[in-house]
């Protein structure tokens, strides 16, 4: 019954009462003859609070301020550590995930348990981290906080339980892996080092078991010193005093030598039969000076030493070593093959790298295929199999900041057709010159999911370029770039002032895109006040761009009255007839000015030759007016059905048909209400209450915003803050919609504007589109961000549009190309319900619903009191459609349509920052986006059916893969060269042996990973069959291993038994006194 009293308030009532006191918005109701009755507009509301949840899904880019790296050699899966505490995993193309610490230290390591589903973190807080990854979601089993040493460096052997832990006082602790606590046996630094050394020996940044000898473990201390410490004795083999700092150390695959980079640009060799001295000192990058000297060069930060069957000569691989004496040089990583050397630029500082190779046994011969590069804003392969070392094509969508992100847009449910057409245009673009090898990052699984539909992320850069990616199935891949700089000339020196006020860089800045996949037509706002649209073709075209100027000027300053009142009641024009449009204020001219009238920036008046894909048409900026720069545009709409383009800002609207290129409206707002001005204003210079571009963006996010009607603190100036073109009614005296425009301001007032536009094709080219305020308002509180509608039915109604032609094909005589256009008109799909539809209007305080024609406040709800909305957008979701808001204190809402109940409120960003409020957008199916970072896109859901379905969506990151075999040494080797299976680290490290830990050196923290894995394995057939298969491979393994041991048990006994039996023999004929 409460939707049907709220139906009769606003048909009984001149003006529906809000909770305040107030009149809450439009005027007298229509005549009831012709308004629908309660039981007509009874709509049937199917979204419930339990269809909403809360979710990330995936996230895109570049993992933001990389710290480390690993990789697995036998699963192929990469891991990127990152400042906040983040890590990256990453395998094939779809398997990515991303994973963060709660307590957002970065992380200093990773180390893979390799071929066993598991990472271990280090981070900054001193803490380490067992990651379960053998779940589509990883999580953390078990943690170890250090709480008096640092730690520095991690070394984990391959198939070793033991974890090696060096710490900032130069001490190196054991953790056991599988529980997570620490080993009484320590290696002391003053143990390590000899007892008559008089200084400390610095950080611990190296720990390495010998090839060799698994028993024997390489200490490197940050001063130069390096030990190699006998585990099972418990002292040192050898120390080394270097007299330059270490910053990596790396070993030959046969155990015998090692290599140790330096700080002062050297690299030395050391073998393990003379310690005494390198027996090779290089400076790979230091000439010879004329004193005999060598330059002094960078430090070089990490050196990989590896060896190759094919050839005699190893391959080198370091980062640094320059000379100081070239300034200016990029960052390098240098490639030493025998004599051969090879000097990579990189175009950001080399964060680490990693040589990958084709065995995870440390002594075996290693075979180098790639070296991984992480940057400090790129990630780069190389090809280690090719002599030009090229670079492998990069499949994961690392570069979206390639320039920075200015805006975002998000398309989910796009016409099947639209993906493959960009993806067509956007493959003839595309670099060449890569390795024609597969991705050597290629672990994991991933298959497309069943309930899959096109989806497109459009992103706007600061440098003025657009890129369209393909967003299906929680995956991104870059479709097709657009670059809107090549519209206009190149600024020359004395062109750069005009621009130079309003946009102090990034003159071609994106700031708003509008696209309509249906028609293919693409708009484009950018900071410098232009508006660029384009048309689609699969032709290249010599045209004309044809450049429309608008003066939007101010005279009068938005300040409202004090006489103004809060029961100031909304106007309507009682007549229903079209005010005239007030005649223009008297500007003043100044021609000699060389401010006034010109734009900001210069559109080529030349023929241009346009590729495929997107060609700009037409391009309408604003000008200067008596040298005040124009006001950045704060909205834009367009449709295709009606060849209009609509654009505002601070100071007013303009209108602009793009069919025939004329500009039909350009008023300031004020002219706009003609006698329907709800308010008084005061007249006012438009010079005196400027601000700057940075300042009202900063003010507009960061200030308290009160906007209710009897506000002081109310910004000055209106701005048209939201544009929609739609089939509705302008006037309550229609009888039938016609094209209308819904403008919305910053003060909460909506303006319904009716256009009359040709219908027939032909007399669309030549006779002109009327537009003509008619003077209705409807009132809100707070700026206005969105309009949309629903029919009487509770459906949403979408916007008419033009079916996508190829204007630039050859001319079919027999067919020749038509507009055809597709209407979503409210009187067409509902002939029970009469000629009515409902108006959706959320503003940054509350939400209303209108009925149309009356103009009847139905339902109203204030949102938020303490906040304002930063976005809200109309979607469907759940087969139904509901009102999504997202505040600014991170609170994201929803609400259902057209009663306005709150069904989701949920504080998922605590902390919302401008990067954030300006990129954050909602889509239909219940997902939404945002600029988690500077170089990263988040996805996320708010839908309940995709959180229950995102497992089967995610990629394994785990697969089942049998551990390659070591290779055989040989007879000869392994005797004389020692057996490295022979070492038994339980026996050194256990508790029986070694004792437990200091309690007050390290707290075990146990994670929630265990029961996590146990309820994502649990998620389907799929996951139970891989946990057997996984069960019954360890078990397989186990017996396997069990079987080796019996059978060295029976050659033991049979060796045991054949020597006892020969000692009997000797003995048996020997008397006592013989022995």
């Amino acid at each position: 019954m409460k939707k049907f009293r709220k139906v009769l308030d606003g048909l009984t009532t001149s003006s529906p009462v809000n909770p305040g006191g107030s009149p809450a918005c439009g005027s007298a109701a229509g005549t009831p003859s012709a308004t629908p009755t309660p039981r007509e507009l009874e709509i049937h509301e199917t979204l419930m609070s339990e269809h909403f949840q809360i979710c990330k899904t995936v996230r895109h880019g570049f993992p933001y301020q990389p710290t480390a790296l690993a990789f697995d050699p036998v699963q192929k899966i990469l891991a990127i550590g990152t400042r906040s505490g983040g890590v990256r995993l990453l395998g094939r193309p779809g398997v990515d995930c991303h994973c963060q610490h709660e307590s957002g230290a970065a992380v200093l390591q990773l180390q893979f348990l390799i071929n066993e589903g598991a990472l271990v973190t280090a981070c900054a807080d001193d803490t380490l981290h067992l990651w379960n990854l053998r779940q589509r979601r990883p999580a953390i089993l078990h943690s170890l906080k250090f709480n008096r040493e640092r730690i520095t460096f991690c070394h984990l052997p391959f198939q070793s339980k033991w974890l090696y832990v060096g710490t900032e006082r130069g001490n190196t602790h054991i953790v056991n892996i599988e529980s997570f606590v620490l080993s009484g046996y320590v290696i002391m630094w003053n143990k390590a080092i000899e007892l008559s050394t008089k200084t400390h020996p610095g950080p611990v940044v190296h720990l390495s078991d010998s090839p060799k000898d698994e028993g024997k473990l390489l200490i490197g201390f940050e001063s130069g010193t390096i030990v190699m410490w006998d585990l099972r004795v418990k002292r040192a083999d050898f120390r080394i005093y270097y007299d330059e700092a270490i910053h990596s150390v790396s070993w030959h695959h046969e155990g015998r030598q090692f290599m140790c980079s330096h700080s002062d640009g050297s690299l030395s060799m050391w073998n393990m039969r003379n310690t005494a001295k390198p027996f090779q000192v290089t400076f790979p990058h230091g000439k010879t000076q004329r004193d005999g000297r060598k330059e002094s060069c960078k430090p070089i930060l990490k050196v990989e030493y590896k060896t190759s069957r094919n050839s005699s000569e190893a391959f080198v691989v370091f980062s640094g070593g320059l000379s100081y004496d070239k300034a200016g040089r990029r960052p390098t990583l240098t490639i030493m093959h025998g004599k051969a050397i090879t000097v990579l630029e990189m175009d950001y500082p080399i964060v680490d790298f990693m040589v990958l190779c084709d065995t995870p046994y440390l002594n075996e011969v290693q075979e180098p295929y790639a070296v991984v590069v992480l940057l400090e804003k790129d990630f780069v392969v190389v090809d280690l199999t090719q002599s030009n070392f090229p670079i492998f094509e990069n499949p994961y969508p690392m570069d979206v900041h390639e320039s920075p992100v200015t805006c975002t847009a998000y398309f989910a449910d796009c016409p099947p057709d639209i993906i493959p057409v960009l993806y067509s245009i956007g493959a003839k673009h595309k670099k060449t010159g890569y390795s024609h090898k597969e991705w050597p990052v290629s672990g994991g699984t991933w298959t497309v999911g069943s309930q899959t539909y096109p989806e497109i992320i459009v992103t706007g850069h600061a440098d003025g370029s657009i890129k369209f990616w393909d967003a299906t199935a929680i995956t991104l891949q870059m479709l097709y770039k657009l670059k809107t700089s090549k519209v206009f000339e190149n600024p020359k020196s004395g062109d750069v002032g005009r621009s130079g006020e309003l946009v102090e860089e990034d003159p071609y800045a994106v700031q708003m895109i509008s696209w309509c996949p249906q028609s293919r037509i693409f708009c484009v706002v950018g900071t410098s006040a232009h508006v660029i649209l384009y048309r689609f073709s699969k032709h290249d075209a010599n045209t004309t761009i044809t450049s429309l100027e608008v003066r939007l000027q101010c005279e009068m300053e938005d300040v409202i009255s004090p006489s103004d009142t809060e029961n100031t009641p909304c106007y309507s024009d009682p007549s229903g007839l079209s005010p005239q449009p007030q005649p223009p204020s008297p500007r003043s001219n100044t021609p000699d000015s060389a401010r006034d009238s010109i734009s900001c920036l210069k559109v080529k008046d030349r023929m241009i030759r346009m590729p495929p894909g997107y060609q700009a048409e037409l391009v309408v900026q604003l000008l200067w007016i008596d040298g005040e720069p124009p006001q950045q545009i704060t909205s834009l709409d367009l449709n295709s059905a009606y060849g209009l383009l609509a654009v505002g800002n601070c100071n007013g609207l303009a209108v602009v048909d793009y069919l025939q290129k004329t500009i039909l409206l350009c008023m300031n707002t004020l002219e706009l209400y003609g006698s329907a001005d709800p308010f008084q204003r005061l007249t006012r210079s438009p010079r005196k209450n400027r601000q700057s571009t940075s300042e009202s963006r900063e003010n507009s996010f960061s200030r308290s915003r009160s906007s209710s009607v009897s506000s002081i603190d109310r910004e000055t100036k209106e701005a048209v803050t939201t544009l929609q073109f739609m089939e509705s009614y302008g006037r309550k005296s229609d009888s039938l919609p016609t094209p209308c425009l819904w403008v919305g301001t910053s003060l909460g007032l909506v303006l319904i504007i009716p256009m009359s536009i040709p219908m027939d094709e032909q007399e669309r080219q030549e006779d002109p589109v009327t537009v003509a305020p008619a003077g209705t308002v409807l009132m809100l509180k707070g700026s206005i961000l969105r309009v949309s509608f629903l029919d009487c039915g509770g459906a949403l109604i979408h916007s008419p549009y033009e079916v996508w032609r190829d204007q630039q094909a050859p001319a079919d005589p027999d067919r020749p190309r038509k507009r055809k256009l597709v209407n979503f008109s409210p009187s067409s799909s509902q002939e029970a319900s009469g000629d009515c539809h409902l108006a959706v209007v959320c503003s940054e305080r509350q939400a209303k619903v209108f009925l149309m024609p009356t103009q009847a406040c139905l339902y109203v709800h204030n949102i938020t009191e303490s906040s304002f909305v930063l976005r809200a957008d109309v979607v469907s979701v759940c087969n139904s459609v509901g009102l999504a808001c997202f505040c600014a204190n991170g609170h994201i809402m929803t609400l259902s349509l057209p009663s306005l109940r709150p069904l989701l409120d949920v504080n998922y960003l605590p902390q919302t920052d401008m990067r954030i409020a300006r990129t954050f957008c909602f889509t239909n199916g219940g997902q939404a986006l945002y600029l988690c970072s500077p170089t990263e896109i988040q996805r996320i859901t708010y839908s309940q059916e995709m959180c229950d379905n995102l497992q089967e969506m995610l990629g394994e990151l785990f697969t089942p893969i049998e551990t390659p075999e070591a290779q055989n040494r040989g007879f000869l080797k392994g005797f004389f060269g020692g057996n490295s299976q022979t070492f038994d680290r339980e026996e050194l490290f256990g508790e029986a042996s070694a004792g437990k830990g200091s309690r007050s050196l390290a707290q075990h923290i146990p994670g929630q990973g265990g029961m996590e894995g146990m309820k994502a394995a649990a998620g389907g057939v799929v996951g139970e069959l891989a946990r057997a298969r996984i069960a019954l491979d360890e078990r397989g393994q186990r017996l396997g291993e069990l079987e080796e041991r019996t059978a060295l048990m029976m050659t033991s006994a049979e060796t045991f038994s054949k020597h006892a039996h020969e000692m009997m023999l000797k003995c048996k004929d020997k008397k006592w006194y013989q022995f």
